[in-house]
């Protein structure tokens, strides 16, 4: 690297940090402007933490869950190091000490994001650690917090050996790792504190369907209670929990999805302002000057964002402010949608929801089905949809994400807007599908992917799902608008003529290269 280029240090090799060095290179495509180096603790590349269940349950194997191939970072000159650690920052001098492979060297950066990320929450529980409950302890055995793919393997490897296994938490997380271990035949009960599952996303009468639905796939549901200790096998006993009744539970392993907290250590050192998060402003930027933070380590607005596409869309106003794309740009928050999607549970949760249907400044619309798994709330404020639940309604979803994530008005015939479908003033029925929609729809929240978007990948070449993926990074999140794009793209093959080209779903720059190991020597390249 030469001096004569800003070089930009990202702290953080998870999905923002990624995305971020994705911008930046997208802006500055030769390098000519900006030097990326990602320095990272994981051992491994940037992967799709949504499909960690999938690895759980079999689906996919790690591999399978790399945002990029081999070869792809090195390729665009992106320096990634990989299993390396941040000593210490020096805001003013703009270096970093970093340790990787054994040794030290010192960075030198223009610019540092700290994409940190965040870890996750262990309760002090008697038995959960294997000495005394704290940050650096490691956990007991039998006992992992699902998070990383690498607790996908522990988790997959203990599984081989557990008849039993006890989740805390009935989160997202939580469900997500009890289908996984269902699918690999483990006896799971699942633990959670409050009234109904996944209560930060649903209401009482939404989770008492989802209550359902999870008992009807083979988990034991144990609500309203806590885990207050976790007995070891002793004496020919069998490992067991014990919550706070007094019940007891049989337990060969304990999956910890109790939350996740920012990861805020390094910055706490170098001196930013701190609060549940790392504070940023609208243009990211920290307490300090040249310093930012994004994804789930940092605060805005009193917010810290939990999810996958708050991280993605400050990964992209940075880099337009970092390389000058929009100078102006900000960040004014991300409209949150959560979804469940693992087999036979379809949900999805979107802006406001805990509304009684009564309320005198909303229209409510519910529909309940809990024999069959069921149940649907739309909340409508002006003719806008502000707020829905969407629980087994799969086919509806698509259309009614599009029009929360547009503001558009909703069609008049309310039965009719459930079902996904608008009635036409001559009484037709007509699908409310995406080729309708405007140019601006966003058909892929993950990666913030338009319309417009798809029917220009489409129309340079890229003719087939796998080809508008690899184009627009369309259905590489979730997973969940690969029907929606689908769909665009039969409309555009029976709307328009083929295109003179087809691209195809391989990266021209995947090899046989493995990803950047950590390594001194690649540090002090990274810093030249």
């Amino acid at each position: 690297m030469t001096r004569s280029r800003r070089h930009v240090l990202v702290v953080g090799n998870g999905m923002a940090g990624a995305r971020l060095a994705e911008e930046i290179r997208h802006r500055d495509p030769n390098a000519e402007r900006f030097a990326v180096t990602v320095v990272g603790e994981e051992p491994h590349a940037a992967y799709n933490r949504v499909l960690l269940s999938t690895v759980v349950a079999g689906g996919l194997g790690p591999r399978d869950t790399r945002l990029k191939p081999d070869g792809w970072w090195a390729a665009r000159h992106i320096e990634v190091v990989t299993g390396a650690r941040v000593l210490d920052v020096d805001a003013a001098t703009q270096t970093a000490t970093v340790v990787a492979a054994g040794a030290e060297c010192v960075l030198t950066w223009d610019e540092l994001v700290l994409a940190t990320g965040s870890t996750s929450f262990v309760p002090p529980t008697h038995g959960l650690y294997a000495g005394t409950p704290g940050p650096g302890t490691p956990l007991a055995d039998g006992v992992v917090a699902f998070r990383t793919v690498d607790d996908c393997a522990r988790i997959v490897e203990a599984a081989e050996s557990a008849s039993t296994a006890v989740v805390l938490g009935g989160g997202l997380l939580g469900l997500e790792a009890a289908r996984g271990l269902l699918a690999r035949g483990v006896h799971v009960t699942v633990v959670h504190p409050q009234d109904f599952p996944m209560d930060r996303q649903l209401d009482a009468d939404g989770g008492a369907v989802l209550s359902r639905v999870v008992r009807g796939i083979g988990a034991r549901l144990v609500l309203g209670r806590l885990v207050v200790e976790r007995q070891a096998p002793v004496d020919g006993q069998s490992a067991h929990v014990v919550l706070d009744d007094g019940t007891r539970l049989a337990a060969d392993l304990v999956v910890v999805a109790t939350g996740v907290r920012p990861r805020t250590d390094l910055a706490v050192a170098t001196g930013l302002d701190v609060d549940r998060g790392i504070v940023v402003d609208d243009r990211l930027a920290t307490s300090l000057p040249h310093v930012h933070a994004i994804g789930e380590c940092a605060e805005h607005r009193g917010e810290v964002a939990g999810l996958v596409q708050p991280g993605w869309d400050q990964a992209r106003v940075l880099a337009d402010v970092l390389t000058g794309g929009d100078p102006n740009a900000t960040y004014e928050g991300t409209s949150v949608l959560t979804r469940l999607k693992a087999p036979d549970i379809d949900l999805a949760s979107m802006g406001t929801v805990d509304v009684d249907v009564h309320d005198a400044g909303h229209e409510v619309l519910a529909f309940t089905d809990p024999s069959r798994g069921r149940y649907a709330k739309l909340v409508l404020r002006q003719d806008r949809l502000v707020g829905a639940i969407l629980l087994g309604i799969g086919d509806a979803a698509g259309a009614l994400t599009q029009l929360y994530d547009t503001g558009a008005v909703v069609p008049r015939d309310r039965l009719s807007l459930m079902l996904g479908r608008a009635i036409t003033r001559s009484g037709a029925a007509e699908a409310v599908n995406l080729a309708e929609m405007p140019g601006t729809a966003v058909i892929c929240r993950c990666n913030t992917v338009t319309k417009s978007a798809i029917v220009g990948a489409f129309r340079a070449g890229a003719v087939t799902v796998g080809a508008v993926a690899e184009a627009t990074r369309a259905t590489t999140g979730c997973g969940s608008c690969k029907g929606a794009v689908d769909g665009l793209c039969s409309w555009l093959h029976s709307a328009e003529p083929a295109p003179g080209r087809t691209t195809s779903t391989t990266s021209s720059t995947t090899s046989s290269t493995p990803e950047p190991v950590p390594a001194a020597a690649a540090l002090t390249e990274g810093a030249a």
